[in-house]
């Protein structure tokens, strides 16, 4: 008659029972109690962000966002790896089961970084809001560059750790990436481009921008091109490359819009009221809002009237603003010459007829 210690020291598949016993219970309380930690601090960490009056540490934040982000075929692979310790395998095997478990320790490595390039993007959006326009169109740039990065290197690694020599590997690459670069040169200066236009952040998505003969508000900047919308409707596509060489004017970054205009009077004009026309035209803009009053002055002696120029300033740059003020201190100017009887002056044009001498029969 068979005994229990007899049955537990019995083999199987080159270990005893006993041993496969305490393989099966560590795996499965491994994959147990792991998820269970993984969702209390992921409900912890989703408490924590609703309160606002809360503040957490930025370093216990990122700590709790790479456990949240920890996906569960990498919970079974450290369950499979604990579990593993137990028994002994055929050496095929046990190297099948070590590439599978690098393979899925190293995956989750670059999952985090990415999660971390993100939280530190959130991070920095977070302390300046102002750059936040300006992350939202350079974002993909970022991840793509930051994710080429740690993919490459969680592969190196990766080989690194299954015994793969690297070194030659690494000197192939940089042969093969060379003539890779020679054969798409033009590509990677629009990626290199993207890459400073993420950096430098001369613009960002919103702002208004005028390129070369191009102008329109941007739409998305991406890794090879960037994406304008004009203003008659038509969407522009102009390479990152062809940017960085041209000359950039961004509207979406004034802060006040400067407005001059002139308009002329007749010369018979009295000179006393000449000289009350920039004190009213300086009420007719102060009374307009959103506007600074700059100058206005009898500047020149004109063709066919006396040119005044007026300059003031808009606190909204939105253009709309600016026409809608403009047009009403337009109306408010000839509603005010008029009552002091000051006719603007009419550009004139003269017909000078030539009489030619006929020739005789």
């Amino acid at each position: 008659m068979l005994r229990l210690q007899d049955i537990l020291h019995y083999d199987f598949l080159g270990n005893p029972i006993l041993n496969w016993g305490y393989s099966l219970v560590t795996f499965l309380v491994t994959l147990t109690v792991l998820p269970i930690i993984r969702g209390f601090i992921a409900a912890r960490r989703r408490s924590w962000t609703a309160l606002d009056k809360l503040k957490v540490h930025t370093a216990i934040e990122l700590a709790t966002l790479l456990v949240e982000r920890t996906s569960r075929v990498f919970l079974f692979a450290v369950a499979l790896f604990l579990a593993s310790r137990h028994l002994v395998f055929p050496p095929r095997l046990e190297t099948v089961v070590e590439i599978v478990i690098v393979c899925l320790f190293w995956l989750q490595v670059g999952l985090w970084g990415m999660a971390s390039v993100r939280f530190g993007i959130d991070v920095r959006r977070a302390r300046n809001a102002e750059l936040d326009s300006m992350l939202t169109g350079s974002l993909d740039v970022i991840l793509f560059c930051a994710g080429l990065i740690i993919w490459a290197m969680v592969m190196l690694l990766a080989l690194d750790n299954l015994g793969v020599q690297i070194k030659p590997l690494l000197a192939g690459l940089g042969i093969g990436g060379i003539a890779v670069a020679l054969a798409v040169q033009t590509v990677l200066s629009d990626v290199l481009a993207s890459v400073s236009i993420a950096l430098d952040k001369p613009f960002g998505v919103g702002d208004s921008l005028t390129i070369d003969t191009f102008q329109g508000t941007v739409e998305h900047i991406g890794v090879k091109s960037t994406r304008l919308r004009s203003l008659s409707g038509e969407q522009i596509i102009l390479a990152n490359a062809d940017i960085i060489k041209a000359r950039v004017r961004n509207f979406g970054r004034m802060g006040d819009r400067r407005a001059l205009f002139q308009f002329g009077v007749n010369y018979d004009t009295p000179t006393d009221v000449l000289a009350k026309i920039p004190g009213e035209v300086r009420k007719i803009v102060e009374a307009q809002a959103n506007t600074r009053f700059d100058r206005c002055h009898l500047l020149t002696y004109g063709d066919t009237a006396l040119q005044y120029e007026l300059v003031y300033f808009m606190t909204n740059p939105d253009f709309a603003v600016y026409a809608d003020t403009q047009q009403a201190i337009n109306l408010a100017l000839l509603d005010k010459l008029r009552e002091l009887k000051v006719q603007l002056a009419a550009p004139t044009r003269g017909l000078v007829y030539v009489e030619l001498p006929v020739k005789p029969g």
